[in-house]
């Protein structure tokens, strides 16, 4: 398999990390679409939300945990940000490894897309 995400979680792919611990890791957007766009990723390869498993809810609550902490450390907790996960092709997903995308630092509009 060669899966981008899981060749940054490994080391073998260059990313700005900014969170790491056993479970996840989290890095910023090479294309971002706000002032504060980062990527929150499982270790674990689990390619769209359609393949979570009995059990990865833990792992799903942890990456949004780890999200609001890396939110706040941003400076943009109080004013707002939107958590985003994308499931396959008419939603956006380009990379099928599930990620949580963090935006921030302006005014989010909606509806989205």
């Amino acid at each position: 398999m060669d899966c981008l995400f899981c060749r940054i979680a490994s080391k073998k792919a260059a990313a700005k990390i900014i969170h790491e611990d056993d479970e996840c890791i989290a890095f910023e957007d090479i294309a971002p679409q706000a002032p504060v766009h980062f990527l929150v990723v499982p270790k674990k390869h689990i390619a769209t939300t359609l393949e979570l498993k009995d059990g990865d809810e833990a792992l799903i609550g942890h990456l949004y945990r780890v999200a609001g902490r890396i939110a706040q450390e941003k400076d943009i907790a109080v004013r707002g940000f939107r958590m985003v996960m994308n499931t396959n092709p008419e939603a956006g997903q380009s990379v099928y490894h599930i990620h949580l995308h963090v935006l921030g630092g302006r005014r989010m509009h909606w509806p989205p897309g």
